[in-house]
C-alpha cells in the first residue's frame, strides 16, 4: 500500500475518532443535562408537593380551629344564663373580658367580649421592691453606638408620581400571575408582625385568597410564651379577596418593608417581608383597594405603595379638617394611620397629645385658656427649667460616633403603651411578658392623671404624650379584673386609676378629655403640635430649634439593616431601634395649615336660618294628609347625592307616601333671591288621590299585630319599603315607586314583631335585623346592587347571616349598629341583651337595682345607639337608661309622657323624645339633663325622624299629619353658648 494512502487512511481513523469522541461527549452532556433535569423536576416536584402538603395541613388546622370555635360558641349559647341550660349551672365561674381587636369607622377599639383566657394574674404580684431598676436615660453617652457605617442617608424617599392609573409593570406581572398554573400564585417568606410578637412563616396568595402559615418549627417560635400566642391572631390565617378593604405601606424596625391589611371584620393584619421587591410583588398580587375609600385617594395598587407624604399631598383630609367636616380627633387618627402608626406593633402605636394641665381643681372650666397646654411646645419643653437641663445636654454633647439629641427617651415606645393599657387584657398579659411576668413596682405604675401629668413635666426620663384611648376608652382606669398592683411607698394601695377631682367617673373624665381636645383652644394651635410630632420641626434644624431631637435610632433613614452583615451587631441595632420607640413617618416640610376658626366656618357653611323670618318660629311646617290614620313611621332620606331625596311616611292603615324633600335655604344670600320653598312636598299620588293602589300595602297583616314604628324600614335610597308583621310570619320588600311586592323573606317560627336596619355603606349595602315572636332575632344582609335580601341574584332562598338567641319572650324593638359591630334587642319580659353581629350573646342590661326591685328595667319598648358607643332604652313605666356598649349604666331619668318615638343626634350627644303630649323634648345624652322643650303640637308624636343635615326634625302625628320643626344642636354645645 502505498504512503499515501495510508495517510489516508490515519486521517480518515482520526476524523472518524474525533466525530466518535464529540459524539461520546455531547451524549454524555445530554445524559447530564437529563439527569439535572431530572433532579430539578423532582425537587420542583418536592417543593410543590411539599407546598401541597403545608397547605393541606394548614387547611386541616384551620378548619379544625373553626369546629372548635363552633362547639366552643353553641356551648356558650347553651350555659350562658340566658341560654336554654343557663339555670341548671349552679356556681357561674367569674367571668373575664378582654378588648376586641374590632375598629369604629374613627379605628378606635372600645368593645370588650368574653376572655376565657382571663385570670387575676395572681402569679405577678411584685415581690420586692428592688428588683426592677429604673430606667436609665440613654446608655450614658451611647456606649454601644454603632459604626457610622451604619448610619444611612437621612431621607431617601423615592418619589413616585401619583398621576395616571396603576403602573403597567403591575399589568405586566398580573398577566404572569393569570398565566400561572396550579393553586398559589405567589409565595413569600414573611413575618407576622402582631402586639409583642414577631412571628415568621409563609405567606401564600392564590387568585381569591391570601394565606398565612407561622412556621412552628423555628426556634425562635419555640420560645414564644404561649399566653401571647393565644391572643395572637392569624397564626394561620385565611383571608378572602373580597373581604380586604385596604393595604397600606408600613415600616418596621425603620425599614420600608411591611404591609398592613385591613379587613371587613374591622381587624388590621401585619407581615413583615425580606425587601420591598417582595412587597410590591405582595401588593401586586393582592385586590386593587389602595388605601380605602375613606380619604378620598383612588383606590389604586399605586396608592398603597405610595409612601405617607405623598398620601398626605394627596389626600383631602387636610381640607375636610380645615373646614370642620372632621373632628380634631379623627384628624390626629388619620395622621397617625398614614404616617404608620399601628395597633399591632407597640413600638409605633398611635401617638396623640396631653391638652389638659389641670388635674387638681374640683370643677374644670374649658374657656380658661391656663388650663390647656401649649401645643407649640414639645412635652419636654413645657417646663422651663427641665427645658433648660435639655438644651444643655444637647449643647455640650460630644461623640463622633452618635448624633446629639435633647431626649435619650422617647413620647411613645412599646413599654409605655402597654403601661397605660395595663388594667385590660390582653395589654395585662402582653406587659408581664415585657416585664418578666411580673407587675412593676407599685410607685412606678400607672395609677393617677395628675401624677403621670406631673411625671411627664418634671422627670427627664419621662417625656410621654398620650394614647388615642385616652379619648375614648373609660375602661382602661378601671381594675376590673382585681389584679394586685401592689402597694406605694406611702401606703397607697394602686387599684383603680385616681382621677382629676373634677371627674367623677371614668367615663366622666374621658367625656371632658375629648371636649378639651374639640375646643376652640386645641383646634387653633394643634397645626403646630402636628408640626412637632408629623411635620417640618420633627428632624432637621428646626427640631434642634425647638428642643425637639431624639436618639438618632428612632428615626427613619439612620440605618439600613440589611447592609450589616455581621447577625450579632444586627441583633443588637434591632434590640435597640425596639427599646428606644420610633419617631413617625415625616408626612410634611413645611409649615402645616392652621385650622379656619369655627365662626368663619358657621357663618360660610350653614348660617341657621336666624336672618330669615321663619327662624324665628320653631314649627317650619305642618303636613296633613287626607287620611286621618296615624303616621306610624317617618323616614327622611335627605342626604346630598341622592336621585330622590324624599321623606317617606307610612300610616297605621299602611298607607305610604313619598314626599320630596327640598334643602333649608342655606344662608342669608340665598334666601332674598327665591322665594321661600317648604322642606316637604306632598306626594302627588296622595294629594290628588289617584294611584292609591300604588301607595297602600294591602297584603294581610297578623290580626294581634298592633302597627308601630319598627314594623317598617326604608332602604337608604327611598326606594324599598320592608313591612313586618304577616301572618304567614315572614317580612315582605316592596318597591315606593309602584308599590309591587318584590320578595317575601321567611325564617322565624313565628310572627315578626320588629325591623331594624343598620347604617348603609358605599352602594347601599346594610344589615337588615328581623325579631319575633319566636324570641330570636336574624341578621340579614341587603344587597344594594340587586337590591333584594341576600347574596343570591334571584332572592328566592334567603338565609340569614346569624341567629340571635337569649331572649324568653316576643321581641318588641331593636337596633342594630354595623361600625361597632353590635345588635341591642329588648323582649316583652325581660332585660335588653347587646349581641354581637357574629350572634356570640356579650351584655345583659340589667337596670339600677335602687329603682324599686329589678323588675324597673324589664319591658323595654324603645332602643336607639349612637356610633360614640351609647345606647339609650325607654322602657314601659317611663324610664330611660343610657348604658355603654360594654353594659355599665350611664344615667337614668324617668318621665311621664307615654314617648312613643326616640332619636339621637349623629354624633350620639342629643336625644329627641316625642309621645302622647305631643312634645319634642332635647336632651342631654350623657346625664339625661332636658335642654329644650319644643311648643305642644295638638296631637300625640307617633314617629320621628331626623333629616340628614340634622337641621329638620320630623315627627309624624296620631291626628294624620307631619310636623317639622327647625333644628340647631349647635346651640346647646358649651363653646357656642359661650361665644356666640
Amino acid at each position: 500500500m502505498s504512503q499515501t494512502m495510508k495517510d489516508h487512511l490515519v486521517r480518515v481513523a482520526n476524523e472518524a475518532e474525533f466525530i466518535l469522541n464529540r459524539q461520546r461527549a455531547e451524549d454524555i452532556n445530554r445524559h447530564a443535562e437529563f439527569e439535572s433535569l431530572c433532579a430539578q423536576y423532582s425537587a420542583d416536584k418536592r417543593e410543590e408537593e411539599k407546598m401541597c402538603h403545608h397547605l393541606i395541613t394548614a387547611a386541616k388546622y384551620r378548619d379544625q380551629v373553626t369546629a372548635t370555635q363552633l362547639i366552643q360558641k353553641i356551648i356558650n349559647i347553651l350555659t350562658d344564663k340566658h341560654g336554654a341550660w343557663g339555670s341548671s349551672v349552679s356556681s357561674r365561674p367569674r367571668e373575664f373580658w378582654r378588648l376586641d381587636y374590632w375598629e369604629d369607622d374613627l379605628r378606635r377599639r372600645r368593645r370588650f367580649v368574653r376572655n376565657p383566657l382571663g385570670s387575676t394574674h395572681p402569679e405577678a404580684t411584685l415581690k420586692a421592691a428592688g428588683e426592677h431598676a429604673p430606667d436609665e436615660d440613654i446608655l450614658v453617652k451611647g456606649k454601644q453606638s454603632i459604626k457610622s457605617q451604619v448610619l444611612g442617608n437621612q431621607n431617601s424617599e423615592s418619589e413616585i408620581l401619583l398621576e395616571g392609573d396603576d403602573d403597567i409593570t403591575s399589568f405586566i406581572e398580573e398577566r404572569e400571575v393569570e398565566n400561572l398554573t396550579g393553586p398559589v400564585a405567589l409565595s413569600a417568606p414573611a413575618q407576622l408582625v402582631a402586639p409583642s410578637v414577631v412571628v415568621k412563616g409563609t405567606l401564600s396568595i392564590t387568585h381569591s385568597e391570601l394565606y398565612f402559615e407561622v412556621d412552628e418549627e423555628d426556634p425562635s417560635f419555640k420560645k414564644i410564651d404561649p399566653k401571647i400566642l393565644a391572643y395572637t391572631e392569624g397564626l394561620h390565617g385565611k383571608w378572602l379577596f373580597s373581604e380586604i378593604r385596604a393595604i397600606f405601606s408600613r415600616r418596621y424596625l425603620l425599614q420600608n418593608t411591611a404591609l398592613e391589611i385591613f379587613m371587613a371584620n374591622r381587624v388590621g393584619v401585619m407581615f413583615n417581608f425580606p425587601d420591598q421587591a417582595t412587597v410590591k410583588k405582595v401588593v401586586n398580587c393582592l385586590p386593587r383597594v389602595g388605601i380605602g375609600a375613606t380619604f378620598g385617594l383612588p383606590q389604586t395598587r399605586r396608592i398603597s405603595l405610595a409612601s405617607p407624604r405623598q398620601i398626605f399631598k394627596a389626600s383631602n383630609m387636610t381640607q375636610r379638617w380645615q373646614h370642620r367636616e372632621i373632628s380634631n380627633f379623627e384628624y390626629l387618627m388619620f395622621l397617625n394611620t398614614i404616617a404608620g402608626r399601628t395597633y399591632n406593633d407597640l413600638n409605633q402605636y398611635p401617638v396623640f397629645p396631653w391638652v389638659i394641665t389641670n388635674y387638681e381643681s374640683d370643677e374644670l372650666d374649658l374657656t380658661l385658656p391656663s388650663n390647656f397646654r401649649d401645643l407649640s411646645k414639645p412635652i419636654g419643653a413645657l417646663n422651663p427649667k427641665r427645658a433648660a437641663f435639655f438644651a444643655e445636654r444637647y449643647e455640650s454633647w460630644e461623640d463622633d460616633q452618635v448624633p446629639k439629641f435633647h431626649y435619650g427617651t422617647h413620647y411613645s415606645t412599646a413599654s409605655f403603651a402597654l403601661t397605660w393599657l395595663l388594667r385590660i387584657e390582653p395589654f395585662t398579659t402582653l406587659f408581664l411578658n415585657l416585664q418578666g411576668g411580673k407587675f412593676d413596682h407599685a410607685d412606678r405604675t400607672f395609677s393617677s392623671i395628675s401624677r403621670a401629668w406631673r411625671n411627664s413635666q418634671r422627670d427627664t426620663s419621662d417625656i410621654k404624650e398620650l394614647i388615642p384611648e385616652f379619648y375614648y376608652l373609660p375602661e382602661i382606669f378601671v381594675n376590673s379584673n382585681n389584679y394586685n398592683l401592689g402597694v406605694m411607698d406611702d401606703g397607697t394601695v394602686v387599684s383603680d386609676v385616681e382621677l382629676p377631682p373634677w371627674a367623677k367617673t371614668p367615663e366622666e373624665f374621658v367625656r371632658i378629655n375629648r371636649l378639651a381636645l374639640e375646643s376652640e383652644f386645641v383646634s387653633c394651635q394643634l397645626h403646630q403640635w402636628i408640626d412637632l410630632i408629623f411635620g417640618y420641626k420633627q428632624q432637621g434644624p428646626e427640631a434642634a430649634r425647638s428642643l425637639n431631637v431624639f436618639y438618632y435610632l428612632t428615626y427613619e433613614g439612620a440605618v439600613n439593616l440589611s447592609s450589616i452583615t455581621d447577625p450579632v451587631l444586627r441583633e443588637a441595632v434591632e434590640a435597640q431601634i425596639r427599646s428606644f420607640g420610633q419617631t413617625p413617618s415625616q408626612l410634611l416640610i413645611e409649615p402645616h395649615p392652621p385650622r379656619s376658626s369655627a365662626m368663619q366656618v358657621y357663618l360660610l357653611l350653614q348660617s341657621p336660618l336666624m336672618f330669615t323670618d321663619q327662624a324665628q318660629q320653631d314649627v317650619i311646617m305642618v303636613l296633613k294628609f287626607p287620611s286621618n290614620s296615624p303616621v306610624t313611621h317617618v323616614a327622611a332620606n335627605t342626604q346630598p347625592g341622592l336621585t330622590n331625596p324624599a321623606v317617606i311616611t307610612v300610616t297605621a292603615n299602611r298607607l305610604f307616601a313619598v314626599n320630596k324633600w327640598h334643602n333649608l335655604p342655606a344662608h342669608q344670600g340665598a334666601v332674598q333671591d327665591q322665594p321661600y320653598q317648604l322642606p316637604v312636598e306632598i306626594d302627588p299620588l296622595i294629594a290628588s288621590n289617584t294611584g292609591m293602589h300604588r301607595r297602600q300595602i294591602t297584603d294581610l297583616l297578623d290580626q294581634s299585630i298592633q302597627v308601630h314604628s319598627q314594623c317598617f324600614v326604608i332602604t337608604s335610597d327611598n326606594r324599598y319599603i320592608l313591612v313586618c308583621g304577616f301572618w304567614d310570619k315572614s317580612f315582605r320588600v316592596y318597591s315606593t315607586d309602584s308599590g309591587r311586592l318584590i320578595q317575601v323573606i321567611f325564617g322565624h317560627w313565628d310572627v315578626v314583631t320588629c325591623l331594624a336596619r343598620s347604617e348603609s355603606y358605599i352602594g347601599g349595602n346594610c344589615y337588615i335585623l328581623s325579631g319575633s315572636r319566636d324570641a330570636t332575632l336574624l341578621l340579614w344582609y341587603w344587597n344594594g346592587k340587586t337590591n333584594i335580601i341576600g347574596d343570591n341574584p334571584r332572592g328566592d332562598i334567603a338565609t340569614p347571616r346569624a341567629i340571635l338567641t337569649g331572649h324568653d319572650y316576643e321581641i318588641t324593638c331593636a337596633t342594630i349598629c354595623a361600625e361597632l359591630g353590635l345588635v341591642i334587642s329588648g323582649s316583652k319580659e325581660g332585660p335588653c341583651l347587646i349581641h354581637s353581629m357574629n350572634g356570640d350573646l356579650l351584655r345583659t342590661l340589667e337596670g339600677p337595682e335602687t329603682l324599686e326591685g329589678p323588675e324597673n328595667c324589664l319591658r323595654p319598648k324603645l332602643i336607639q345607639a349612637s356610633r360614640e358607643g351609647q345606647c339609650v332604652i325607654y322602657y314601659e313605666n317611663g324610664l330611660f337608661c343610657v348604658f355603654s356598649v360594654n353594659g355599665r349604666l350611664q344615667a337614668t331619668m324617668e318621665t311621664d309622657d307615654k314617648i312613643k318615638a326616640i332619636q339621637l343626634s349623629r354624633d350620639g350627644q342629643y336625644l329627641l323624645t316625642g309621645g302622647d303630649n305631643g312634645v319634642v323634648m332635647v336632651w342631654q345624652m350623657w346625664d339625661l339633663k332636658q335642654l329644650f322643650a319644643y311648643p305642644g303640637c295638638d296631637a300625640g308624636i307617633r314617629s320621628m325622624a331626623l333629616s340628614y343635615d340634622q337641621r329638620c326634625i320630623l315627627t309624624g302625628m296620631a291626628s294624620g299629619s307631619i310636623v317639622v320643626f327647625y333644628n340647631d344642636f349647635n346651640r346647646w354645645h358649651h363653646e357656642y353658648q359661650t361665644r356666640y
